[in-house]
């Protein structure tokens, strides 16, 4: 049975890079981002319970969302689950605008698309 997640979840692209004590770092991507946690497809091989310091490199020109510690909550075919579970403050809300934004993002698009189909 899949327990109920209290955040929603939302797709996204960003490249990350996990490292942890004692385990080789590695590449991965973020497939999709909560402020509670997130998935990552990485052929790295993680173990449910192991503690990673994470990096998520959101929009281009930002500096990547840093995560001290994220507990692995699952790992099966190459993608894992993480709980963020130390962030400091800073890095947490640059974690909420994130989401914020991606949350905003497709009315966003439409917005925008609008806009430009009246100016032109």
């Amino acid at each position: 049975m899949m327990e109920q997640r209290q955040n929603l979840r939302f797709p996204v692209k960003f490249r990350s890079s996990f490292s942890s004590v004692g385990m080789v770092g590695g590449e991965g991507r973020v497939a999709d981002l909560s402020t509670r946690g997130c998935r990552i497809e990485s052929s790295i091989d993680v173990q449910p319970g192991a503690s990673l310091e994470v990096q998520i490199m959101t929009i281009e020109d930002k500096p990547p969302i840093q995560i001290q510690a994220a507990i692995v909550r699952w790992s099966r075919e190459q993608q894992f689950g993480l709980e963020f579970e130390v962030i400091t403050p800073t890095e947490w809300s640059h974690l909420q605008d994130t989401v914020k934004q991606i949350e905003l993002e497709p009315y966003e698009r439409d917005r925008q698309a609008a806009e430009l189909r009246e100016s032109s």
